[in-house]
């Protein structure tokens, strides 16, 4: 961890603090957060032949090869749900609600607190309002 990313964990960390996050729950986020990330990498095409298709029909990942010869796909493990899941539990924990942002150029998650979010608008409109969970 280089100092600017050690000075915007600290400073993350006092940000969720009145919230009452544990170590090892921001931890957790942190670690969903990359997960998030690589899935979304994977899903744009990270450079390789390989990259991540949801089947439409079943919503089932799959690892699939478009590159020279002929084409493979084999099902993997949906660890953007799992990652998923993870920080949503542990937001609605500590009353804030989990936002995942699916543009893999930027931050992928978010806490966003009571009150980020004006009284019937939309969260994808605001949620740059809340926490972003990344250093």
């Amino acid at each position: 961890m280089t100092l600017r990313q050690a000075e915007n964990y600290v400073r993350l960390a006092n940000t969720l603090t009145p919230y009452g996050l544990a170590e090892t729950e921001l931890e957790s986020l942190f670690r969903a957060e990359r997960t998030l990330r690589r899935w979304a990498e994977r899903e744009c095409g990270d450079g390789s032949n390989w990259h991540i298709e949801r089947d439409e029909a079943t919503g089932k990942p799959y690892n699939v090869y478009h590159g020279d010869g002929p084409a493979q796909r084999y099902p993997i493990a949906d660890r953007e749900a799992a990652a998923l899941a993870r920080a949503e539990r542990i937001a609605q924990a500590h009353g804030l609600t989990a936002f995942h942002q699916t543009d893999c150029r930027g931050c992928m998650l978010y806490l966003i607190r009571p009150g980020d979010i004006p009284a019937g608008k939309d969260v994808g409109a605001y949620y740059t309002r809340g926490v972003a969970i990344c250093i």
